[in-house]
């Protein structure tokens, strides 16, 4: 059977979506990503590259699913630039935002036109801090794969090598307007390993969601968790200066293990270094090209953070929880750090109890500065409208007046920010993906629902059609089963 399964599809046509070998509905072929038409870089190291600099082998096939060009008309654009453009019109061409504007700009012959008076466009919504796929539903000990708890580094280990494309959370976030996720592993280790970030369609692999070009991430947790875990089992980290030598003597063998393959690089002489796969990924921050994403609550254990990644000259692009944010929130508009939050979470543990709805307001106050909402959780995933709404409220309430044009950034081009992806998505702008969301009322209304969302100009759901309403095959279940072949689809729904 296919990964997902859209009713009212026959199978094999269903296939073919969902291994992106249609033809474009008016575009003739399907075009491959660009970043999916680089040619790939030899990995070997007779081809004398430094492993920890190669390209991914573990690539993306992630293919856009069939599409056709098509304007949206008559709604009440919020671009993730600041912009409200009222009776707005977007013209999406060959899966790319071809135009953004008012009334007057002018639709294509031949395009379809979907009428959205009414209602509302945004881009797609970013969920930066997802376990959707390595901690599926259900929720049971055979399938939580998240936290490799077995030693406080595991920078070594990969969050997509534990990625069930099956979860049916993937298509309950989906039709909350979730259109790319960032799947993180969790929060035990100093160093969790790496994270990955996906597009929202139906998959067979965990490769055929892999978001083209992404960076890799490296997931680091400060705090609690690890100081937790490990202190119970009367090993090292068990303290929080613990924690702080931990992560400073992996940076230390990992400058080391870079400084090795740099000087084979200068001259090739001799055998290369062995390589170390947990010291590899953590070379790849030291170089930028892989992005930290730090778990970690209290202020003055973020300035730590801030500090120790100046001690080894690399930087962290994203605090995620980050419930004490607003106490420093110049210092981290001033290093370029998104703070990715909550907004109503808070008291479950001592590091969580100094939390306030206003958090994100405040840390979005300064000049320059990248707030971002976020779930952590398979069902917020699906209103993380909603959340921001409430975060947008209390700051109102506080006195920032924050319009709804800028907020909207919380969880669409501030959230691609956080994750290295804002040159692709995020925002409707010519020639970034066609992520969009058509909204029955205002994204900040409690009443709000995603209508259809659209990815890579691909529609992959719609709340009025049940051919664009995916169901996993753990979901549809097997004939004889509990579920007769007569009502399988019916008893999916």
């Amino acid at each position: 059977m296919i990964g997902h399964h859209l009713r009212g599809v026959g199978l094999a046509a269903l296939a073919s979506a969902a291994l992106g070998l249609s033809a474009c509905a008016t575009t003739g072929q399907a075009k491959p990503d660009a970043a999916q038409a680089r040619p790939a870089r030899d990995v070997s190291l007779a081809a004398g590259l430094d492993p920890s600099k190669t390209l991914d082998p573990y690539p993306s096939t992630y293919q856009p699913l069939p599409r056709e060009n098509f304007a949206v008309v008559g709604a009440t654009v919020l671009t993730g630039t600041d912009r409200k453009i009222d009776n707005g019109v977007v013209v999406v061409t060959d899966g790319r935002i071809a135009a953004v504007g008012d009334a007057s700009t002018p639709v294509p012959a031949g395009y379809k036109v979907v009428d959205a008076r009414g209602r509302y466009v945004t881009p797609g919504v970013i969920d930066v801090h997802s376990h959707l796929g390595v901690y599926p539903s259900p929720g049971v000990q055979g399938m939580s794969d998240g936290n490799e708890a077995t030693n406080p580094n595991t920078a070594q280990v990969w969050a997509e090598h534990s990625l069930w494309p099956q979860d049916p959370g993937f298509n309950t976030a989906r039709a909350g307007g979730v259109t790319t996720l960032h799947i993180l592993p969790g929060s035990a280790n100093l160093f969790g390993g790496r994270g990955v970030t996906i597009r929202n369609v139906p998959s067979i692999t965990s490769q055929g969601m892999k978001f083209p070009g992404a960076p890799y991430t490296l997931k680091m947790a400060c705090g609690e968790n690890p100081s937790r875990v490990y202190g119970s089992r009367n090993q090292s980290p068990a303290t929080g200066m613990g924690n702080m030598a931990g992560y400073r003597a992996a940076f230390i063998a990992a400058r080391e293990y870079k400084a090795k393959w740099d000087k084979w690089q200068e001259n090739h002489e001799g055998t290369p270094p062995t390589r170390n796969l947990q010291n590899e990924t953590l070379a790849g921050v030291l170089d930028g090209s892989i992005l930290i994403q730090n778990h970690c609550y209290r202020a003055d254990e973020m300035a730590l953070m801030m500090d120790m990644a100046k001690e080894f000259g690399y930087r962290i692009t994203t605090f995620h929880h980050a419930t004490e944010a607003y106490k420093i929130a110049p210092r981290l508009a001033a290093e370029g750090v998104c703070a990715a939050m909550w907004t109503g979470w808070w008291g479950f543990k001592m590091e969580a109890l100094d939390a306030i709805e206003e958090n994100a307001a405040l840390v979005d106050a300064p000049q320059g500065s990248c707030a971002v909402i976020h779930s952590d959780d398979a069902e917020l995933t699906q209103r993380l409208n909603q959340e921001a709404a409430a975060a947008l409220s209390a700051g109102r309430r506080a006195g920032l007046n924050i319009p709804e044009e800028h907020a909207i950034a919380w969880f669409t081009s501030n959230a691609a920010k956080a994750i290295g992806i804002a040159d692709q998505t995020g925002s409707l702008e010519p020639g970034k993906r066609a992520d969009v969301v058509i909204w029955s009322a205002d994204p900040f209304s409690i009443y709000a629902r995603a209508d259809q969302v659209f990815i890579d100009g691909a529609l992959t759901f719609d709340r009025n059609n049940p051919a664009y309403q995916p169901t996993s095959d753990f979901e549809l279940g097997q004939p004889g089963y509990g579920l007769s072949a007569a009502n399988v689809t019916e008893g999916a729904r």
